[in-house]
């Protein structure tokens, strides 16, 4: 299976920058039951600044982010975020001597496999499977290695006044929506997904997540159970891989797995209130359109939902 990607995310000056993104964005999975999306994208993981901090990445050229390339000049800076230092849910120190974790593998209750595969180890710390990010340490995340999130996306068909789908003038399509949060961090819309706890299921992360982040409200809460049980066990995996996240390090990255929730008629969560909890500082029906802008690659999997829905 093939991913296609868009080659906006890069300018290709030259048939070397060509290759470089053939290599890095072109995935082949295998898949026996379903059809997953394999997203290798990073570009917001390479941002010139890291998050909630003042500082400068080092440089990272769009031919230098495989490892495999040679790159003497690459010294980032380490940074470890102190709010992550003595958490019951991060790792310690890599030179803690009590820290003896199992790469690539179920280590204890923590999952430190990848879904990009085998992901190497160098001096002790492990390496971003898709290569250099321009900083190295933890960052704000609390694994080395992988750190496991899930995201639900819940769609309708957007609905006219007389109950008709609406279409899209442009391409004459229905138009799907999805349930969107605004991030208090970056203010940017994104899933209202979030971590997986050790030993929790993903799937249970996904529905756990909409709860606390999209119906922030005790009287949506206490419907849960009864109308809703139903159709949050019917989700259907849309992506599981890398996430090109901008807090992603050199040794510390993000992976997801995605569930899509899909409202046909509108009839079960289309037409509850929406209540931003959590994290989030907004929450609403948002339209997939082609020029939507979403936080990480959150954009690259609610399109993939699009495609998957329409057909």
């Amino acid at each position: 299976m093939v991913t296609r990607s868009s080659l906006s995310y890069f300018t290709c000056t030259s048939m070397l920058n060509v290759f470089f993104y053939l290599i890095n964005h072109l995935c082949y999975v295998n898949a026996s039951e379903h059809y997953t999306v394999m997203i290798l994208q990073h570009v917001k993981a390479r941002c010139p600044v890291y998050p909630r901090t003042q500082i400068k990445k080092f440089t990272v050229p769009d031919d230098k982010v495989l490892w495999t390339v040679e790159y003497k000049e690459y010294k980032p800076r380490f940074y470890t975020a102190p709010s992550v230092y003595g958490k019951p849910w991060a790792d310690p120190d890599i030179d803690d001597l009590k820290f003896k974790p199992t790469w690539n593998s179920i280590d204890g209750n923590v999952n430190r496999k990848s879904y990009v595969g085998n992901y190497s180890i160098k001096n002790g710390f492990p390496m971003n499977p898709v290569g250099r990010t321009g900083i190295y340490g933890r960052g704000l995340l609390g694994r080395w290695g992988p750190n496991h999130a899930a995201d639900p996306v819940v769609t309708r068909w957007k609905k006219q006044a007389d109950g008709e789908n609406a279409i899209d003038e442009i391409t004459k399509k229905p138009i799907l929506q999805f349930v969107a949060i605004k991030r208090g961090d970056t203010g940017e819309w994104a899933l209202p997904g979030g971590m997986v706890d050790p030993g929790e299921k993903v799937g249970v992360t996904a529905v756990r997540e909409f709860q606390e982040e999209a119906m922030n409200s005790l009287k949506e809460k206490s419907q849960w159970n009864q109308q809703l049980k139903y159709f949050f066990s019917k989700g259907v995996e849309v992506y599981s891989g890398y996430v090109d996240d901008p807090r992603n390090t050199d040794n510390a990255w993000l992976e997801t797995v995605a569930y899509n929730f899909h409202d046909h008629d509108g009839s079960t969560v289309g037409g509850l209130k929406l209540n931003a909890g959590d994290d989030a500082v907004g929450v609403c029906w948002v339209d997939i359109t082609p020029n939507i802008e979403l936080y990480a690659s959150h954009k690259d999997i609610v399109s993939e939902v699009y495609k998957r829905l329409l057909k």
